[in-house]
């Protein structure tokens, strides 16, 4: 059954367009996800289709009528599917990995709600879930944040990559940064592949990956290495990279 997310938004072409695109365009023609964006002022009773008014207590910009938005999410979920249902917002809990692993594994549509303007009458969260925020800025409307969510949830899909070990083996799925990538030539202005990714020995090469995922987290990201799953073997790697006590917490952990 495909993985569906339903969309709430002034702007529908904006996630129409890029979900018909590449990776996930060949997945809803595969009907591997069902992407259906829905357009907020279908949801108006004014001639004018009007989503936002003036803020009580005065302020500047304009905010998102409770209305239309509670008349769009009861018009979605008159189809009886279950929904798992998103606010697009900053002060939501902070979307990675390990949330798009849980996201894709519930059977559950997705009915995301994307704000505009300055933000959405607060009462909007008597008809929610949760609320998710892609990170600490600020963005033009919740558009962006919904396909972040709906590309980074589709990857991990059977299918979808059409090889299923490449969403295993990318950047935060071991719970750290990815290996170098290389392909021809074997050499460029005189940069040359590693000698080890020639060799056809599969197992010299996971190591040397894997090694240079760590070595890659430790110069870049190295408070991902705190929370990530090592092994014993990933401690003995890291050890000679960097062989003073930064990451006891993650030596205890492995060693019980």
């Amino acid at each position: 059954m495909a993985k569906g997310f339903d969309i709430i938004t002034i702007f529908p072409e904006i996630i129409s367009s890029y979900c018909s695109q590449s990776i996930l365009g060949k997945a809803n023609a595969k009907a591997l996800i069902d992407v259906k964006p829905y357009n907020l002022r279908d949801f108006t009773t004014d001639k004018h289709k009007t989503v936002d008014d003036y803020p009580y207590g005065g302020g500047s910009g304009m905010v998102m009528k409770i209305e239309p938005l509670q008349r769009a999410i009861e018009a979605v979920k008159s189809d009886g599917k279950t929904r798992r249902t998103i606010l697009m917002s900053p002060q939501g809990r902070r979307f990675d990995q390990s949330v798009a692993e849980e996201l894709a594994a519930d059977s559950r549509r997705l009915l995301m709600i994307c704000g505009r303007y300055e933000g959405i009458d607060d009462r909007i969260r008597s008809f929610i879930d949760e609320e998710v925020s892609i990170g600490d800025y600020v963005l033009t409307g919740g558009e962006l944040a919904s396909l972040v969510i709906i590309d980074s949830v589709s990857r991990l899909l059977p299918g979808v990559l059409g090889d299923d070990e490449s969403s295993k083996e990318e950047s935060f799925s071991w719970g750290i940064l990815d290996y170098p990538h290389y392909t021809r030539p074997p050499e460029f202005m005189g940069m040359k592949v590693p000698e080890v990714l020639l060799s056809g020995n599969h197992k010299e090469i996971e190591a040397w990956r894997r090694a240079e995922a760590i070595k890659r987290t430790l110069a870049l990201r190295p408070e991902l290495l705190d929370r990530a799953g090592l092994s014993k073997e990933d401690r003995k790697i890291l050890d000679g990279l960097c062989p003073d006590e930064s990451f006891d917490i993650q030596r205890s952990k492995t060693e019980e």
